[in-house]
């Protein structure tokens, strides 16, 4: 298969470059690098089926060899995904939420290719539901600091089944659940990277009020094969990909200290004001991927986050 992944530089979208590379697809990924890093997928330079143009997707499509030739696929992971990102790139995520999407689906409807959405649990907002099942239709603050990155994903999803209405395209729409693992960026704010990065420094683990807010982590490589699932099914609506095992911040925090051996105290700071809106508990509802997809998780939150400390400590040379 012929694959043209934006955002293929990324956290997520450099591990799916992997897996569909494996599988002996050849990968075309764009990318503007805005957050993803050129060292996440450094490994893949002299790989005969992997090329990479830098590129933005809200903009025109460049002249190269590679975008010449039809895809049989057309995959979206391009977007600034981390609480930072919504605070600095609010006007860029709302782009390449909008324009950026309709391009690469216009591209998809030129090719007959397959389209496959990367979304989020954050269409979800702070949800009234618990767990979030994909007939939700969420609780969310349409101008909030977040809203930026909440609403672009639900305007890309209405795009997406737009197409599919009007275009008869072939559509895969995955909402993302927090995902974590090798080759996240240090510092982008996310809670998990940000405990591993304190704790290896020995600083004291920061937790945003009483710690009770609870997330639910999907490692990295379970993700990915979620998301290869999906691509290789033919089910046309939203799949919630993530873990459905719940953990408080505090949890989390001390899981981390142990882990690492860090020397590090946890703080309670007050949530600022960029962070307001975050959402008390998030944790997906997988009975539908488990239907469809044959698919669950099956990484532990601590072999997990031991494969993510030994990332930051040898990769990214954090100690």
């Amino acid at each position: 298969m012929r694959v043209l992944l934006a955002g293929g530089s990324g956290f997520i979208g450099s591990h799916m470059v992997d897996a569909l590379l494996a599988r002996g697809d050849e990968v075309v990924v764009v990318d503007n690098f805005c957050t993803g890093r050129a060292s996440n997928v450094a490994h893949l330079g002299d790989h005969q089926l992997f090329h990479l143009i830098e590129h933005d997707i809200t903009l025109a499509w460049p002249e190269h060899r590679a975008l010449t030739e039809k895809f049989d696929a057309v995959l979206d992971f391009a977007s600034p995904a981390s609480p930072n990102d919504f605070a600095t790139m609010p006007l860029e995520i709302l782009a390449v939420g909008s324009t950026g999407t309709r391009n690469l689906l216009d591209r998809a409807v030129k090719d007959q290719a397959v389209f496959f959405l990367t979304s989020t649990s954050e269409v979800y907002g702070d949800p009234l539901v618990h767990p979030q099942p994909e007939s939700y239709g969420g609780n969310v603050d349409p101008i909030g600091p977040r809203s930026c990155y909440d609403e672009a994903k639900r305007f890309s999803e209405a795009l997406t089944m737009a197409y599919h209405r009007v275009h008869h395209l072939d559509i895969r729409i995955a909402r993302i659940f927090n995902t974590y693992g090798e080759r996240m960026r240090p510092s982008d704010g996310r809670v998990v990277n940000t405990f591993v990065e304190q704790a290896l420094l020995n600083q004291p683990l920061t937790l945003h009020g009483d710690g009770q807010q609870t997330r639910s982590f999907c490692h990295i490589s379970d993700e990915v094969r979620g998301l290869m699932a999906l691509l290789n099914s033919d089910y046309n609506l939203p799949v919630n990909i993530g873990n459905p095992e719940e953990f408080t911040m505090r949890e989390l925090a001390e899981v981390v200290i142990n882990l690492t051996g860090s020397s590090s105290e946890i703080l309670s700071v007050s949530l600022p004001p960029e962070r307001q809106g975050d959402p008390l508990q998030r944790r997906p509802d997988i009975a539908l991927a488990q239907s469809v997809l044959n698919w669950r998780p099956e990484v532990s939150l601590r072999i997990g986050l031991q494969k993510m400390i030994d990332h930051f400590i040898h990769v990214e040379g954090i100690s």
